[in-house]
């Protein structure tokens, strides 16, 4: 396939299919940031119907399932074992640490409130890319990278009334575990698939995930509603795994700076999404930061 695909690179059909795709490309990154915008709402109408650890664990068991079943369809052999370290903590970060912290903080946080916080997500991959790799970014980089913390952390400590709340304290752990999982993931996408790498993350997670939800659903009250049920389904299958596929198959079809600049829009969804599924009202400090955090996130883009 891939001598196939070099030798027709000179023909003129080969040169212009990428121009004649870009749009397809474009439209699927584009429903892949959709589907990310999505988590937060999502999030807090599972929670409607399930106790944290139960929406975690389930939601975890779910996309493992389908992210299994579609590598074993497709028959695509085990990873090699010197990737494992990378999975466990793609793993780690974005199948487990992430979706577990930020639920636990929309239990007492609104979905705008963490969407604002973890629009600073870009910029924290950002720099634990840079420390992964040995990269030095310029000047710039840093000064728009330190700007939009410097805004978020403002915002969170204004409408927190002076002080972190542990909501807060659960969204900044996610920003950490996610940026590692992020940057771990983005290594591993350069030798594999990208849908392969979070596939066989989930599925290593199994032996945490299904006594871990069975052990949750236990002790955890369930309130079986529409919106538990439809937030449930979303975070597993439309964030956890479907929203990876499209949007790592965009990345791959217009390249990773021009996918990157669509992610700068989803603060701005999320807030969207949780004025009008959740009702939500929040001060116009809520869109101003996201807007500021998109402008540094722009530069270090550009630097």
């Amino acid at each position: 396939m891939r001598t196939q695909s070099s030798a027709t690179v000179t023909t003129p059909i080969a040169v212009t299919a990428p121009r004649e795709h870009r749009g397809l490309g474009t439209g699927l990154a584009a429903l892949g940031v959709a589907s990310f915008s999505l988590t937060f709402p999502a999030t807090a109408w599972g929670l409607e119907g399930f106790g944290p650890w139960s929406l975690v664990a389930v939601r975890s068991v779910l996309a493992a399932l389908v992210a299994g079943g579609c590598l074993l369809v497709l028959r695509i052999p085990l990873p090699e074992r010197r990737h494992l370290p990378g999975l466990a903590v793609v793993a780690v970060g974005v199948v487990l640490g992430f979706p577990l912290l930020t639920t636990l903080a929309l239990q007492t946080s609104t979905t705008a409130h963490a969407a604002v916080v973890v629009g600073l997500l870009p910029l924290t991959t950002a720099v634990f890319s840079a420390l992964r790799t040995g990269s030095r970014p310029s000047r710039r980089f840093w000064l728009a990278a330190l700007a939009g913390a410097a805004a978020v952390v403002a915002f969170t400590v204004a409408q927190s009334g002076g002080a972190l709340t542990v909501a807060d304290g659960y969204l900044f752990a996610a920003l950490l575990v996610c940026a590692a999982g992020y940057t771990e993931g983005g290594r591993l996408a350069r030798l594999m698939p990208g849908w392969q790498v979070i596939g066989w993350a989930l599925v290593l997670c199994l032996p945490l995930s299904v006594p871990a939800a069975v052990a949750a659903l236990t002790y955890e009250p369930v309130h079986l509603t529409g919106h538990g049920i439809a937030g449930l389904l979303w975070v597993a299958l439309g964030s956890q795994f479907l929203g990876l596929v499209v949007w790592y198959r965009g990345m791959a079809v217009i390249g990773i700076p021009k996918a990157s600049q669509l992610q700068l829009a989803q603060p701005l969804l999320t807030l969207v999404w949780s004025a009008l599924l959740l009702g939500e009202h929040f001060t116009p400090a809520a869109p101003l930061t996201a807007v500021a955090v998109l402008v540094c996130i722009a530069v270090t883009q550009r630097s």
